[in-house]
């Protein structure tokens, strides 16, 4: 008996015929299945988000455990995104051409299996290596999540399924801050492991009982995908190094980042050639360098180097100021309030002819919410910043959705621009943290050196404000040193000490206005192109508003003639 052509077109009906190549069908399923759809794709966006969470937000601690020093432990998050990033150039194909089960059975067992073995982990070499597979696991996960709540959602309220799937992974930081400090109590670093593994086995066992539609399968593989996934994979992962540990190790005195950004440059751009001449390209140079798409990438880094305030400016503010996990609940709360509210308000309010002002309005939250945050003091606690804390978190998911749609869209039309897309929108949240992160990080460093030489030039024993407060420390530890000499000793670094706090508060505050000013620089851009769009439509329907009066009266004037 003969097999039947796995890569034979389907007959779809109608409202079942998949969106785009590689994503399920879409058959019309009762209440209970559409529930339990959208139930399980929650859980499988949060079972991928939280495998880098949990560790982003327990770095310290980690730190501690596998007794690494900060440029060290920094290449756990690091190696993520260098997996994530890279495996994403082949997710799509890898879809369209095996399938919709396979790519979910497949991808979920090797996450448990990653999991399983991370357990065992003893030492941060071997957890690096771990890291890595994780965060190209991680990639398929989250577009499995979004494919889940597709099924949970009747055709009219599709939109509200991707705006859901798409921005529920934001809440995993947040939530990795709330709970993450109880399960190191477990058993150190294995507890949060544990919980990871069950999470993912949880996720295997639903997605196992509930499967997805199938959807359309062809052979979309080129060998000449393989060589561009050999030149920009290593090419994508050594600049993620670079801008991971640039700003730890510091960019101008630590030569092996100048040779890996060298490689990475070399590598991207043989890449890139390659694919700008061949005939059926893995990823669209040429449709990746219109006009409308560089907006669109410009926008949405932009976006991602702003949102980076959250966790590398009010955390790490907070961190600086000597808190902790546990002392940050609130804060989390805040957060998690502030996503679920977007999530909401985005689900709600999107509408394919307004994708631009969600935009806008987001960055117009960010700019107000690092504005208030650029008024810290050493005294500032978690509590003084939910609002902030609060917005930023609204605004990091109202403009994901639509700044996705809007590039969909374009895809629709282009199905073989799918992966280009994947590319740009996975790039632009991804090294758009990195990039963020950088600048803030290394921003920060600059000017709390220029806070603490000013105020370094003040602490002048001449001064009597000096000398008062050098006389209240000196008072303080009295009774704990003898020693005159060792008593004046203490009394100095303890001002010291309070100098360079209060310079890297100042330096705090400069970041924080830093993030309000490139908020108000993207505004004022995407404003100014929406104006400018907006007079091109307008002009160009009234030349065809003249257009269409100036044939009836020249078939007039023709037939009196």
């Amino acid at each position: 008996m003969a097999k039947s052509n796995p890569y034979a077109p389907r007959q779809w009906q109608p409202h079942e015929k998949p969106t785009l190549p590689g994503s399920p069908s879409t058959p019309i399923h009762p209440t209970k299945k559409r529930i339990a759809f959208g139930l399980v794709g929650l859980l499988i966006s949060l079972t991928g988000a939280l495998s880098n969470a949990l560790v982003t937000a327990n770095l310290t601690n980690l730190q501690g455990t596998f007794g690494a020093y900060s440029n060290e432990i920094a290449w756990l998050p690091a190696v993520y995104v260098m997996g994530n990033i890279s495996i994403n150039l082949l997710l799509v194909k890898f879809r369209q051409q095996f399938g919709l089960r396979i790519f979910t059975e497949a991808f979920l067992l090797l996450y448990v299996l990653v999991a399983f073995f991370h357990l065992f982990v003893n030492d941060l070499s071997s957890a690096i290596i771990v890291r890595t597979a994780h965060g190209m696991v991680a990639a398929a996960l989250s577009s499995l999540g979004i494919y889940y709540q597709i099924q949970a959602w009747p055709a009219k309220h599709r939109l509200k399924a991707l705006a859901i799937g798409i921005s529920v992974s934001q809440l995993a930081i947040p939530l990795a801050r709330l709970f993450s400090s109880e399960l190191l109590q477990l058993e150190e670093w294995r507890g949060l492991y544990l919980f990871e593994l069950g999470l993912a086995m949880m996720a295997m066992g639903c997605v196992l009982m509930l499967k997805l539609p199938p959807s359309d399968r062809n052979k979309v593989f080129e060998k000449m995908d393989f060589v561009t996934f050999i030149l920009m994979a290593p090419g994508m992962a050594l600049l993620c190094g670079v801008l991971s540990l640039g700003r730890i190790e510091w960019w101008f005195s630590t030569p092996w980042l100048g040779i890996c950004l060298a490689l990475a440059l070399v590598l991207i751009v043989s890449a890139v050639v390659i694919e700008h001449n061949r005939k059926n390209p893995l990823i669209n140079t040429r449709w990746l360098g219109s006009g409308a798409v560089i907006r669109l990438g410009i926008v949405m880094i932009m976006l991602r180097v702003v949102l980076a305030e959250q966790n590398s400016g009010a955390i790490g503010f907070l961190q600086q100021v000597g808190l902790l996990n546990d002392q940050m609940h609130g804060l989390a709360l805040a957060i998690i309030a502030g996503v679920l509210l977007g999530i909401t308000a985005s689900a709600l309010t999107l509408k394919p002819a307004h994708f631009s002002w969600p935009i806008v309005t987001s960055l117009l939250i960010m700019m107000i919410a690092s504005f208030i945050d650029s008024h810290s003091n050493p005294l500032t606690r978690p509590q003084n910043m939910y609002l902030s804390q609060f917005l930023l978190g609204f605004s990091s998911v109202f403009f994901m959705a639509p700044a996705m749609l809007m590039g969909v869209g374009r895809v629709v039309t282009q199905p073989k621009n799918l992966v280009s897309f994947v590319v740009l929108f996975g790039m632009s949240q991804n090294l758009g943290g990195l990039i963020g992160s950088a600048i803030l990080g290394t921003f920060q460093v600059w000017r709390e050196k220029y806070h603490s030489s000013l105020l370094g030039d003040q602490l002048s024993l001449l001064d009597p404000n000096v000398t008062d407060r050098l006389s209240q420390y000196s008072a303080l530890f009295n009774s704990q040193l003898g020693d005159s000499t060792l008593l004046s000793a203490q009394a100095v670094s303890q001002l010291q000490t309070i100098s360079t706090l209060q310079a890297n508060v100042l330096a705090w505050n400069d970041t924080y206005l830093l993030t309000a000013g490139l908020a108000f620089c993207t505004l004022i851009w995407v404003l100014y192109r929406l104006i400018y769009q907006r007079i091109i439509t307008r002009r160009q329907q009234q030349r065809d508003a003249a257009a269409a009066q100036t044939i009836p009266a020249t078939s007039a004037s023709m037939e009196k003639q």
